[in-house]
């Protein structure tokens, strides 16, 4: 950087924007700085450790180069992470928040799908799954405050090949009907609202009240909730529930179930939606039907079977 009052020659030019060769050197040694830092990574005890840190460290010092990126913006970067660990709480995780809306937690999940054809597809675990879902019959309302349109959700946990799971475990969580979880409003709502562990049947099957979920914001008061108005974007999500289902000698999946009809099922702001996972939310009007399940008439149904790839 020239200094103020500084002349063209004084400044090691010639005057027409030449370099010198001090500055011509420090562009020369910018590779230079990655080898040594990757040198000093070559007594990694871990093999993976090792290949890990050794593959960030060229990708970040390349952004760097290929961006030219300013002390003042490395200076704002580093506020900004921190910023977001600092908003890390038992019950918040902004970190997760920040690599839903980057894409990375999809990309991740992705890259890690090894369910077979024609299992559940996998998406993302989100911010949310800070707390244990309580053990519940099955049957059970997880909608402990009477928020939405009564619903009931079933289905089977299956393998892969049609056999049903009996004493398979589904961890249920939602928001409420007015788009909150129970982390968000621990003065509003009883813990565990929304939430359930329930332990499927001897054929499989699970089912459990609860409520219409809404299409809700992604938390905004926060680091990333600037980043994203920063860059113009919406913090939606559109309406849906997550499920992690497990059973003996297979793999769990993590998943959703995104209510058909919803806003923003085309710009979910975590870029979470699968095509395979819309589903309808049928209304019934069955006075015997709800009797049966113990919901108000008119209700809503919706069925989703969970099958699992074996281990």
């Amino acid at each position: 950087m020239r200094a103020a009052g500084m002349s063209a020659t004084d400044s090691g030019t010639d005057g027409t924007g030449a370099q010198d060769d001090e500055e011509g050197a420090d562009m020369a040694d910018e590779p230079t700085v990655t080898d040594e830092v990757v040198a000093a990574l070559r007594d990694t005890g871990d093999p993976r450790l090792r290949e890990l840190l050794t593959g960030l460290v060229r990708h970040l010092h390349a952004f760097a180069r290929e961006t030219r990126l300013t002390q003042e913006e490395w200076e704002r970067a580093i506020g900004f992470l921190t910023a977001t660990g600092q908003m890390c709480t038992d019950t918040r995780q902004e970190f997760i928040l920040l690599s839903d809306v980057l894409g990375l937690s999809m990309l991740v999940e992705t890259i890690n799908d090894r369910h077979g054809p024609g299992t559940t597809e996998s998406t993302v675990l989100g911010p949310f799954h800070m707390t244990e879902s309580p053990v519940r019959e099955l049957g059970a309302d997880i909608d402990l405050v009477g928020g939405g349109e009564a619903c009931v959700v079933s289905g089977q946990v299956l393998s892969r090949d049609g056999t049903p799971l009996p004493g398979a475990v589904v961890d249920v969580w939602q928001a409420d009907g007015n788009g909150f979880y129970d982390v968000q409003q621990p003065d509003v709502q009883p813990a565990g609202n929304g939430r359930g562990l329930f332990t499927a049947d001897d054929e499989g099957r699970f089912w459990f009240r609860t409520c219409v979920p809404s299409p809700y914001p992604i938390p905004t008061d926060g680091p990333v909730g600037g980043l994203l108005r920063a860059t113009g974007r919406h913090p939606y999500r559109p309406a849906h529930i997550h499920f992690i289902a497990s059973a003996a000698g297979h793999t769990p999946v993590t998943t959703h179930i995104f209510v058909a009809g919803s806003d923003y099922l085309d710009s979910d702001a975590v870029f979470a939606v699968k095509p395979g996972l819309v589903t309808d939310f049928a209304p019934v009007d069955d006075p015997s039907a709800a009797g049966e399940f113990g919901v108000a008439n008119p209700f809503r149904q919706a069925r989703f079977d969970l099958v699992l790839e074996p281990s």
